[in-house]
């Protein structure tokens, strides 16, 4: 298991939820929603520069099938502009897209499972879905031994 911290990253239209994982990849946390507008992306680069990541993980919306579609094409071209971003300041940084499928979904469940509702829910669902996303990665990554999802 490669040692440091990852984020994880959960894009939309209207937010951007924020994961980490502590130094020895074992657990992903939330971090913070960003609003996705002027600065988003300058926040996630200051982000993982203030925590000194070495990675960034990106949720890759698939059909059940496995295929991709318009949502698929627009995360990939946002995925760029943080890899150039974020690579500006620390050209190490590596990311990668993962398989986000259900990501949402479970992270809706567990929220209203413990007690989330209504607006207080949808302010953290993308944060939710991001430690999902990290989560999942940090456990392949461990059953396997290889990095998860594919290098951008």
């Amino acid at each position: 298991m490669r040692r440091g911290v990852r984020i994880a990253l959960d894009i939309g239209d209207a937010r951007i939820g924020v994961a980490s994982s502590d130094p020895h990849g074992i657990l992903a946390t939330p971090v913070e929603t960003i609003r996705r507008g002027p600065g988003d992306l300058g926040r996630i680069a200051a982000l993982a520069a203030e925590l000194e990541a070495f990675e960034i993980v990106i949720g890759l919306p698939r059909s059940l099938s496995g295929g991709e579609g318009p949502a698929a094409v627009k995360i990939r071209e946002t995925a760029k502009q943080v890899q150039d971003l974020v690579q500006a300041g620390n050209a190490a940084l590596a990311v990668r897209l993962v398989d986000e499928r259900f990501t949402t979904v479970t992270a809706e469940r567990m929220l209203r499972e413990r007690g989330k509702k209504g607006a207080k829910r949808r302010a953290v669902v993308d944060q939710a879905a991001a430690v999902v996303i990290l989560q999942h990665a940090l456990d392949l990554e461990r059953e396997t031994g290889n990095p998860p999802g594919r290098a951008l």
